[in-house]
C-alpha cells in the first residue's frame, strides 16, 4: 500500500510514521508513505498557498493552482484513490477502513485554514472522509488515522492478522476486556476462567464480555 499525502507541514506526517508499527510496516515494505508540500508547486514568488476569499469573510482560503499541481505530480496507479480530509465529508468507519485497504494506492489531500477553494473538488474529484463532526485546524490528524487503520488492516503490519480481526468494530462490537500479569493488583483479579486454559470457555466468556460492553456503552452499534 502506497500512501500520498498533500500537506503544507510534510514532518507532521513524517514523525509520526517513522515510529512504533507504522515505521515497521514501512520498514517491511507493507506500506511506503510519500509526502508531497504544494509550497513546492506554487507560482507565488513568496511561496503563497491561500489568499481571502471572495465575497468577503473571515480566514484565508487554498488556492487552486499550488494543489492541482501538486497532485498532478503524483504517479498514480491503476488500482488507486483520492481522498480529501474534510468535515464533510463520510465518517471514518470500519467498513470503510477495510474498503481503502483494498487499494493499491491512497492520496491524501490535507487542508488548512478555511478549507479548499471549491475548484480543486471540482478538478480532482476526491472521495471526502471525515473524523466525525468537528472541526480540526488541518488535515493532517485525519490523514494519519486512515494511514494508522489502513495498515492494521494489511497482512505483515501487525505481528498477528488476528490482532485486527479482534478490535473493537471488527464484527460490529466493542472488544472484550483483555488482562495480563500480575494475577491481582490493588485487590482487582484477573477472572479464573482466563486462567483454566479451556479455549472453548474463554471464547464464550470474551463473546459475553463484548456483548455486554456493547450494549452498555455502544447500544446504537445493536441496531
Amino acid at each position: 500500500m502506497r500512501f500520498d499525502v498533500l500537506t503544507l507541514f510534510p514532518e507532521m506526517i513524517t514523525d509520526y510514521c517513522s515510529q512504533s508499527i507504522i515505521k515497521r510496516a514501512a520498514e517491511a515494505g507493507v506500506i511506503s508513505v510519500n509526502t508531497i508540500n504544494p509550497r513546492d508547486f506554487t507560482l507565488n514568488k513568496h511561496k503563497k498557498v491561500d489568499d481571502t476569499p471572495y465575497g468577503g469573510g473571515a480566514g484565508m482560503v487554498l488556492m487552486p493552482q499550488p494543489y492541482v499541481d501538486a497532485y498532478e505530480s503524483i504517479d498514480r496507479c491503476e488500482n488507486s484513490l483520492t481522498v480529501m480530509l474534510s468535515p464533510q465529508g463520510e465518517p471514518l468507519k470500519e467498513n470503510l477502513v477495510k474498503e481503502l485497504a483494498k487499494f493499491d494506492q491512497i492520496i491524501l489531500l490535507c487542508g488548512h485554514y478555511e478549507g479548499f477553494d471549491e475548484r480543486i473538488r471540482d478538478i480532482i474529484k476526491p472521495r471526502e472522509i471525515s473524523l466525525g463532526d468537528f472541526v480540526l485546524t488541518g488535515g493532517e490528524l485525519p490523514a494519519l488515522c486512515v494511514i494508522d487503520a489502513v495498515s492494521r488492516k494489511l497482512e505483515g503490519t501487525l505481528g498477528k492478522i488476528e490482532s485486527a480481526n479482534d478490535d473493537s468494530f471488527s464484527d460490529g462490537m466493542l472488544e472484550y476486556p483483555q488482562y495480563t500479569k500480575p494475577r491481582e493488583y490493588r485487590g482487582l483479579k484477573v477472572p479464573e476462567v482466563l486462567l483454566n486454559g479451556n479455549h472453548k470457555e474463554i471464547e464464550e466468556f470474551r463473546q459475553s464480555q463484548r456483548l455486554k460492553r456493547t450494549k452498555e456503552r455502544r447500544p446504537d452499534l445493536m441496531h
